[in-house]
């Protein structure tokens, strides 16, 4: 299946789960309010799946639509970070909803395991949004750093999505016990599968199905965001030949066509593995970079403002 189908098919279940869930809310559970009774209530299903599940997984994926991968990454960083922002806001104003709920009915709270998965999948989002932010967007954070986090926060990323689909169809599922209780309210057992439980399961199925295709799109290394122009290839330090060649000390040398390019780089903060020369000696930032991640170092130094760079002489 190409990108765009599989973008397409997520973006179309993201929209039918917001849409689900609210006439799920409205039709059956009598609408919304800000009054701490049951319509309050419904709020908390709304805006745990239209945050922590549909405008996450929109967020997650906007690196691999292929739109964003020319020019600068920082506005798109800006509009990922916005979108999980916006999300997490919308999860928290539902925690408060039911929150607000449950103790002016003076009702338990947190003794479920669904009310344990949410809000621990609440926190760790909260978390992660920290630690992306002054890892990722703030100019002083250093490219070390990067190295350490990135990895980290993509599997907690994916972590998180997952948790939040187990949080939200442990939350549907109980919603629809508590409510369905045959002769006490006057509906059906939820055992006889009324229009309502057949309606919020099929909920559940669309919420699982959105979850999958955002990660079968994370999964999918053909789909990532490539590094624009010569980020693509792996540098290593310049060689003694190659300084004697080209006559700058400045330059880094592309593995594939050989004569190093001259950049403006003060001091080369990338290596990669040699490929027919050693390198010559090996700075403290070179010792620094661990083996294996010099390509990640060559992406995330390449857009950070912190790496100098001086016009070089020839």
């Amino acid at each position: 299946m190409s990108f765009y189908w599989c973008f397409l098919l997520c973006a179309c279940l993201g929209v039918a789960c917001v849409a689900c869930v609210c006439v799920w809310s409205s039709q059956w559970r009598g609408g919304f309010a800000w009054d701490t009774s049951a319509r309050q209530f419904n709020w908390h299903p709304v805006l745990m799946v239209s945050g922590l599940v549909v405008l996450y997984g929109y967020g997650a994926v906007l690196y691999r639509v292929p739109l964003t991968w020319g020019g600068d990454k920082r506005p798109w960083k800006l509009a990922h970070a916005g979108l999980m922002l916006l999300a997490l806001l919308l999860s928290i104003v539902g925690l408060c909803a039911v929150f607000q709920v449950h103790s002016a009915k003076q009702i338990p709270a947190l003794y479920s395991i669904h009310s344990w998965v949410g809000i621990c999948t609440v926190a760790l989002f909260a978390m992660q949004w920290v630690v992306g932010f002054g890892g990722f967007l703030l100019p002083c954070s250093p490219v070390s750093l990067r190295v350490v986090l990135k990895p980290l926060h993509v599997w907690l990323g994916a972590s998180i999505l997952t948790l939040s689909i187990a949080a939200c169809i442990s939350g549907i599922n109980e919603n629809l016990i508590f409510n369905l209780k045959g002769t006490v309210n006057g509906t059906q057992p939820y055992s006889s599968l009324p229009p309502e439980a057949v309606f919020a399961n099929s909920l559940g199925v669309l919420i699982v199905v959105f979850g999958l295709v955002v990660l079968r799109i994370l999964s999918n290394r053909n789909w990532e965001r490539p590094e624009p122009g010569i980020q693509d290839a792996v540098y290593r330090v310049v060689t003694a030949e190659a300084v004697r060649c080209c006559g700058s000390t400045h330059g880094r040398v592309h593995p594939r066509t050989g004569p190093p390019m001259d950049l403006g780089w003060a001091h080369p903060p990338i290596i990669g593995p040699a490929s027919d020369a050693q390198p010559a000696t090996a700075s403290n930032d070179d010792r620094s970079v661990p083996r294996g991640q010099e390509r990640l170092v060559a992406e995330m130094a390449w857009d950070d403002p912190q790496v100098p760079r001086v016009p070089v002489s020839p």
